[in-house]
């Protein structure tokens, strides 16, 4: 079966499975085999683990000191049971105090391979930003098995002001490399997602490095002042504003 001109023009602006074809009442072949490997492929990255190794060297130019923390989840499938276990630090978790700082963490999510990619570049961008914007980067948090609330208990331990916490997304047929980046100001356990803002889709085919970088320190600029985050703060980022 042909796919009309309008639909093939749209593939070019979306990595979307739109227009098909179809055989019958089935899809033809080649799309059902391609669909097959996409979700081989997301099944794949959600039980992908960070390279600490790499990842701490390709962190090392920041030049802040790194730790590395484990949720409550034992392992990657006590993770994926219980999402509960991945949101609290152990009790026995040791955390450096740095009142007042913007604690940075590094968390697999549910896409380790995702954050593993994207996370160097956006804190490549966004911790000098930080610094010339009167805020204390730092240090940086790299956490296994862990969810977007596990920072809450960070923040808390640390007596930070906010914590940003850059976290692999649940993976998609379309895209298996994609980071989400969530700051909630005066973060401590049992905030809530209320409390937060979130900025998604960061990957070379989403939103780039220095944009999320850019729109991160804005809302961190604008939290400072209002005290808040999540439904308090509205992304009101002007279309011209930049890192530098």
């Amino acid at each position: 079966m042909n796919t009309p001109s309008k639909w093939r023009d749209l593939r070019r602006f979306t990595d979307a499975r739109v227009a098909l074809g179809r055989v019958g009442n089935a899809l033809p072949t080649a799309a059902h085999l391609d669909f097959q490997e996409a979700h081989a492929r997301a099944r794949d990255a959600v039980w992908s683990k960070l390279d600490i190794a790499q990842l701490e060297a390709a962190l090392a130019p920041l030049g802040l000191p790194i730790q590395h923390v484990k949720s409550q989840a034992a392992d990657r499938r006590r993770f994926l049971l219980r999402p509960d276990l991945g949101r609290k630090l152990p009790e026995d978790c040791l955390l450096p105090k740095a009142k007042g700082s913007i604690a940075l963490v590094i968390a697999d999510g549910l896409c380790a391979s995702g954050v593993q990619q994207q996370a160097p570049a956006l804190l490549a961008a966004l911790v000098p930003a930080l610094a010339k914007a009167g805020f204390t980067p730092g240090p940086l948090i790299i956490a296994e098995q862990a969810r977007v609330a596990l920072g809450d208990d960070v923040a808390e331990a640390m007596e930070a002001a906010a914590v940003v916490v850059l976290i692999g997304e649940r993976p998609g047929l379309s895209a298996t490399d994609s980071m989400g980046l969530y700051l909630t100001w005066a973060a401590r356990r049992g905030s809530n997602d209320a409390m937060r803002n979130c900025i998604s889709n960061i990957r070379p085919g989403g939103l780039s490095a220095d944009a999320a970088a850019a729109k991160a320190l804005w809302l961190l600029v604008e939290a400072r002042k209002l005290g808040a985050t999540g439904v308090a703060l509205k992304d009101e980022m002007p279309s011209h504003y930049r890192l530098t």
